[in-house]
This record gives C-alpha cells, structure tokens and sequence, in this order.
C-alpha cells in the first residue's frame, strides 16, 4: 500500500537533482539581481538607504549588497545555508518593516499595496526559515 499520495508526476519534478537547486535559485534570484544592481550603481544605492532614512546611508548600501550577494552565494552553494537563509531572512523582514510600514498609512490604494508588499515579504521570510530547516535534515540524512 502506497503511503505517499503525490502523484507520480509531481514526485518526479521533486525527485530530479536540479528541482532543488532551481528552487533556491528562483528564491534568492532577486536578491542577486538587486545587490549586482546596486554595486553597479552605487549613488543610486545610496540613495536608495537615505531614502528610506538610513544613517549613514553609506554604510547601509555596503551592508545591503554585502546581504543580497553573500546570502544568496550560501544558500546556493549548500553550504552555512542557515547563516545564508538568517541573513536574507532577517534583511527580508527589517526592509518590509521600513518600506512597507502600511500600519502607519491612511486608507487607500497605497495602504492597500503596502499591505500586500508586507505579507508577501513575511512569504519570503517563512520560505527562508523552511530554506534552512530542510538544509538540516538533509545533513541530518547524509
């Protein structure tokens, strides 16, 4: 008797080496895409931190693009996936909370996105956590 009902089709996509590995990839894509970004533009980010009223906004810029390129490297690397998954993890829900602040907003159409932009950070804040949880147990299994 079969214990596992996810049909075979389904179970292969997940069987197949390269499905984690992608997986990983869609998840910390932007995060790459955005720390290249700001090292080839460092006045925009800059300006990017001073906006958002961070002091010395220098200094944010730096510690941004070191997050958005070293936490991606890890976790795709396979290696301190934690330390990856908490670094992107913790800067996920620090940015959602400073530029998505949809609690101190008046009711409207930007409240509205604000809101949105909010939960789907928290989104990427749990897909980090569960980054991390699976990288242990499959070290656990090895």
């Amino acid at each position: 008797m079969r214990t596992d009902d996810t049909p075979r089709i389904v179970a292969s996509v997940l069987d197949f080496a390269p499905t984690a590995f992608l997986a990983r990839l869609a998840l910390v894509g932007a995060y790459l895409a955005g720390g290249i970004a700001k090292l080839g533009d460092w006045p925009a980010a800059v300006a990017e931190q001073a906006h958002f009223g961070l002091a010395p906004p220098a200094l944010w810029a730096a510690l941004t693009i070191a997050v958005e390129l070293v936490g991606p490297l890890l976790i795709l690397s396979g290696r301190l996936v934690w330390l990856g998954a908490g670094m992107l993890g913790v800067f996920t829900f620090l940015a959602a909370v400073i530029a998505n602040a949809f609690w101190a907003m008046p009711a409207g159409p930007e409240r509205f996105a604000a809101t949105n932009a909010f939960f789907e950070h928290m989104g990427l804040v749990g897909g980090f956590v569960l980054v991390a949880i699976l990288a242990r147990r499959g070290r656990r299994s090895a």
